[in-house]
Protein backbone atom coordinates (compact mmCIF):
# COMPACT_ATOMS: atom_id res chain seq x y z
CA UNK A 1 0.00 0.00 0.00
CA UNK A 2 1.04 3.14 -1.00
CA UNK A 3 2.69 5.96 1.90
CA UNK A 4 -0.50 7.94 3.04
CA UNK A 5 0.53 11.58 2.30
CA UNK A 6 0.13 13.07 5.77
CA UNK A 7 1.17 10.59 7.75
CA UNK A 8 4.36 11.83 9.27
CA UNK A 9 6.08 8.63 9.67
CA UNK A 10 6.47 8.86 5.43
CA UNK A 11 8.83 12.17 6.21
CA UNK A 12 9.65 12.82 2.63
CA UNK A 13 6.07 12.30 1.16
CA UNK A 14 4.55 14.07 4.30
CA UNK A 15 7.37 17.41 3.84
CA UNK A 16 6.02 17.35 0.07
CA UNK A 17 2.46 17.24 0.93
CA UNK A 18 3.26 20.29 3.06
CA UNK A 19 4.72 21.76 0.82
CA UNK A 20 1.53 21.80 -1.65
CA UNK A 21 -0.75 22.33 0.86
CA UNK A 22 1.52 25.86 1.66
CA UNK A 23 1.12 26.53 -1.88
CA UNK A 24 -2.45 26.11 -2.69
CA UNK A 25 -2.69 28.02 0.72
CA UNK A 26 -0.72 30.82 -0.59
CA UNK A 27 -2.62 30.23 -4.07
CA UNK A 28 -5.88 31.36 -2.32
CA UNK A 29 -5.13 34.00 -0.01
CA UNK A 30 -1.82 35.00 -0.66
CA UNK A 31 -0.94 38.40 -0.26
CA UNK A 32 -0.89 39.43 -4.06
CA UNK A 33 -4.41 37.44 -4.14
CA UNK A 34 -6.31 40.49 -4.03
CA UNK A 35 -4.41 42.64 -6.12
CA UNK A 36 -4.63 40.15 -8.98
CA UNK A 37 -8.34 39.16 -8.87
CA UNK A 38 -8.44 43.31 -9.51
CA UNK A 39 -5.82 42.93 -12.02
CA UNK A 40 -7.91 40.54 -14.11
CA UNK A 41 -11.44 41.28 -12.81
CA UNK A 42 -10.92 45.08 -12.09
CA UNK A 43 -11.94 47.28 -9.02
CA UNK A 44 -14.71 49.70 -8.06
CA UNK A 45 -17.87 50.11 -10.32
CA UNK A 46 -16.10 48.82 -13.68
CA UNK A 47 -14.83 45.68 -11.87
CA UNK A 48 -16.55 41.75 -12.10
CA UNK A 49 -17.15 39.35 -9.39
CA UNK A 50 -15.00 36.07 -10.27
CA UNK A 51 -18.51 34.12 -10.45
CA UNK A 52 -19.92 36.34 -12.58
CA UNK A 53 -16.55 35.65 -15.22
CA UNK A 54 -17.26 31.72 -14.45
CA UNK A 55 -21.15 32.85 -16.19
CA UNK A 56 -19.63 34.87 -18.62
CA UNK A 57 -17.06 32.35 -19.64
CA UNK A 58 -19.79 30.12 -20.12
CA UNK A 59 -21.92 32.39 -22.43
CA UNK A 60 -18.97 33.47 -24.68
CA UNK A 61 -18.86 29.47 -25.36
CA UNK A 62 -22.19 29.56 -27.49
CA UNK A 63 -25.30 31.55 -28.05
CA UNK A 64 -27.88 30.48 -25.60
CA UNK A 65 -27.67 28.62 -22.60
CA UNK A 66 -30.96 26.91 -20.73
CA UNK A 67 -30.95 28.08 -16.95
CA UNK A 68 -30.60 24.26 -16.17
CA UNK A 69 -27.88 23.85 -18.24
CA UNK A 70 -26.20 26.72 -16.89
CA UNK A 71 -26.57 25.48 -13.33
CA UNK A 72 -24.77 22.30 -14.58
CA UNK A 73 -22.21 23.49 -16.00
CA UNK A 74 -21.40 25.50 -13.01
CA UNK A 75 -21.69 22.93 -11.10
CA UNK A 76 -24.61 24.79 -8.96
CA UNK A 77 -27.84 25.06 -7.70
CA UNK A 78 -30.58 26.35 -10.18
CA UNK A 79 -30.73 29.27 -8.15
CA UNK A 80 -27.46 29.97 -7.50
CA UNK A 81 -27.08 30.48 -11.52
CA UNK A 82 -30.85 32.49 -11.89
CA UNK A 83 -28.76 34.58 -9.09
CA UNK A 84 -25.34 34.74 -10.96
CA UNK A 85 -27.46 35.53 -14.15
CA UNK A 86 -29.66 38.16 -12.87
CA UNK A 87 -26.58 40.46 -11.62
CA UNK A 88 -25.50 39.73 -15.44
CA UNK A 89 -28.42 41.09 -16.63
CA UNK A 90 -28.86 44.04 -14.37
CA UNK A 91 -25.25 44.70 -15.40
CA UNK A 92 -26.23 44.57 -19.00
CA UNK A 93 -23.76 41.58 -19.69
CA UNK A 94 -26.37 38.94 -20.27
CA UNK A 95 -29.91 39.14 -21.67
CA UNK A 96 -32.73 36.54 -21.10
CA UNK A 97 -35.07 34.98 -24.49
CA UNK A 98 -37.67 32.81 -24.72
CA UNK A 99 -36.66 29.95 -26.48
CA UNK A 100 -37.12 29.66 -30.27
CA UNK A 101 -38.38 25.67 -29.87
CA UNK A 102 -40.36 26.31 -26.85
CA UNK A 103 -41.47 30.08 -25.07
CA UNK A 104 -41.86 28.72 -22.22
CA UNK A 105 -38.10 28.38 -21.98
CA UNK A 106 -35.88 31.32 -20.93
CA UNK A 107 -32.44 31.00 -22.21
CA UNK A 108 -29.60 33.24 -21.15
CA UNK A 109 -27.09 35.18 -23.84
CA UNK A 110 -24.22 37.49 -23.51
CA UNK A 111 -24.78 40.73 -25.10
CA UNK A 112 -22.06 43.20 -26.48
CA UNK A 113 -21.11 44.28 -23.39
CA UNK A 114 -20.54 41.22 -21.77
CA UNK A 115 -18.58 40.04 -24.31
CA UNK A 116 -16.68 43.08 -24.35
CA UNK A 117 -16.08 42.41 -20.49
CA UNK A 118 -15.26 38.46 -21.17
CA UNK A 119 -12.51 39.55 -24.23
CA UNK A 120 -10.71 42.47 -21.92
CA UNK A 121 -10.73 39.62 -18.63
CA UNK A 122 -9.35 37.08 -21.18
CA UNK A 123 -6.99 39.11 -22.41
CA UNK A 124 -5.49 39.89 -18.89
CA UNK A 125 -5.31 36.23 -18.52
CA UNK A 126 -3.34 35.79 -21.09
CA UNK A 127 -0.73 37.87 -20.05
CA UNK A 128 -1.19 36.32 -16.66
CA UNK A 129 -0.66 32.95 -17.96
CA UNK A 130 2.31 34.37 -20.55
CA UNK A 131 4.36 35.88 -18.07
CA UNK A 132 3.58 32.78 -15.39
CA UNK A 133 4.33 29.97 -17.62
CA UNK A 134 7.71 32.23 -19.04
CA UNK A 135 9.29 30.35 -15.63
CA UNK A 136 8.95 27.14 -16.84
CA UNK A 137 11.16 24.75 -19.60
CA UNK A 138 8.67 24.07 -22.58
CA UNK A 139 9.11 20.11 -21.64
CA UNK A 140 8.09 21.03 -18.25
CA UNK A 141 4.46 22.49 -19.49
CA UNK A 142 2.52 19.30 -20.76
CA UNK A 143 3.80 17.55 -16.70
CA UNK A 144 2.46 21.17 -15.10
CA UNK A 145 -0.57 20.64 -17.24
CA UNK A 146 -1.45 17.45 -16.40
CA UNK A 147 -0.42 17.47 -12.44
CA UNK A 148 -2.98 20.57 -12.44
CA UNK A 149 -5.47 18.51 -14.33
CA UNK A 150 -5.18 15.67 -11.56
CA UNK A 151 -5.17 17.92 -8.53
CA UNK A 152 -8.50 19.19 -9.67
CA UNK A 153 -10.00 15.87 -10.48
CA UNK A 154 -8.98 14.44 -7.66
CA UNK A 155 -10.29 17.94 -5.33
CA UNK A 156 -13.54 17.36 -7.11
CA UNK A 157 -13.84 13.57 -6.41
CA UNK A 158 -12.85 13.97 -3.02
CA UNK A 159 -15.83 16.72 -3.14
CA UNK A 160 -17.87 13.88 -4.68
CA UNK A 161 -17.43 11.17 -2.63
CA UNK A 162 -17.12 13.51 0.63
CA UNK A 163 -19.51 14.80 3.23
CA UNK A 164 -17.91 18.28 3.46
CA UNK A 165 -21.03 20.03 5.46
CA UNK A 166 -18.99 21.04 8.26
Amino acid sequence: MPAVPTDPRHREVYDLAVRIGLAWRALRRGSSASALRDFLYGSGEESIEQGQMDTLDLLALRPAWRMSELADALRVEPSTATRAVQRLVNAGLAARRPSPEDGRVVQVEITEAGLAVFEAVAARREELLTYILKSYKRDELPVLADMLERFSTSVNGFVATHDTTP
